[in-house]
């Protein structure tokens, strides 16, 4: 009962928006029908990828009559399940992203998201980036998500990732565990992560990527598809970037609402680090930033530290396809 009553909140909520604007104005009649009627998205552990968990309606509401969430490990695993056609879509790292398209992974990216949500966190001994020079850094494995991100940091500011920071991985517990025993000098958390430990007043934050320069310039989240699935089926795929999008603006306008509704859906369990995320992620930047900027941003700093090979323009000519985005923004334009 409490699920259906979620989501009979949640479609008032969407016929609010729509009051507002938010929904756009779009008739499927002058569109293709769609190929499809199904279509998989990932869930992970992390929540700053709300808008994909709160679109399932708005899916519905764009035809999809069968929609299913997956789980997958954040990061790199995301996009190996992406390319291997495990799921269709989901939002996933930039930085991740940018590996598997190096990689020669099946993936297209079609837009950026959101900017902000992960943080880098510091004991005593770091006030700055230039400080993990010599430190430990936990991470749950190597080419894991918050190791790519600390590369590119650490990359940006001179330092050499592979020789000047000690990796400490330990499949069998989590990074923000070793940080809180004191077994690691440093980690990178995302939502939830960041708000338990200032809940807990455990360790500082020497990097918010909401609010500090550069990297609150770029996108950390952005949507790639299966490059098969979008290459087959184009009406599918604008139709899931909108209600991706839509559900980006939902965040914005009812972030109690996003809030509740993944709690509800079992996507996290602490309602106040979930309200927190949803006031904090600045959701309303896809109609700002140019994804492209950031994959030429972080491609580079990957290259720079050796992680990959392709030059920015060949990640961007190989690994994305904003033809979907362009219309989706000419719609939804306020």
């Amino acid at each position: 009962m409490q699920i259906i009553q979620s989501r009979r909140s949640f479609l008032a909520g969407l016929a609010a928006a729509g009051a507002a604007g938010l929904t756009g104005a779009v008739s499927f009649a002058a569109e293709a029908p769609l190929e499809t009627s199904t279509i998989r998205l990932a869930k992970i552990r992390g929540i700053c990828i709300a808008p994909q968990y709160v679109a399932e309606e708005l899916l519905r509401l764009e035809g999809f009559r069968d929609v299913r969430f997956v789980m997958a490990e954040a990061g790199y695993g995301t996009s190996e399940t992406i390319a291997r056609g495990d799921v269709d879509f989901s939002l996933n790292f930039a930085a991740p992203l940018v590996l598997a398209i190096d990689a020669g992974n099946p993936i297209t990216l079609l837009a950026g998201v959101h900017p902000g949500c992960f943080e880098l966190f510091g004991n005593e001994s770091i006030r700055g980036i230039t400080d993990l020079k010599g430190k430990t850094v936990g991470i749950q494995g190597l080419g894991s998500t918050p190791q790519v991100f600390v590369t590119s940091m650490a990359a940006y500011v001179g330092l050499d990732p592979q020789k000047d920071i000690r990796w400490v991985t330990d499949p069998s517990v989590r990074p923000m565990e070793l940080f809180i025993k004191g077994k690691v000098d440093a980690f990178l958390g995302f939502p939830p992560e960041p708000q338990e430990l200032r809940a807990r007043n455990i360790g500082h934050v020497v990097v918010n990527s909401t609010i500090d320069r550069p990297w609150s310039q770029y996108f950390c989240c952005m949507l790639a598809g299966n490059a098969d699935f979008v290459r087959h089926n184009p009406v599918a795929t604008k139709r899931v970037l909108r209600a991706i999008l839509r559900a980006a603006d939902l965040c914005v306008a009812e972030p109690q609402r996003v809030a509740r509704q993944i709690v509800d859906g079992g996507f996290t369990a602490n309602y106040d680090y979930a309200l927190q995320t949803m006031s904090e992620v600045p959701y309303g930047k896809w109609r700002e930033y140019d994804p492209e900027d950031t994959i030429r941003f972080y491609a580079l700093r990957l290259r720079e530290s050796g992680m990959v090979k392709s030059s920015p323009q060949e990640i961007i000519t190989n690994g994305t396809d904003w033809r979907f985005l362009n219309e989706v923004k000419r719609e939804l334009k306020t």
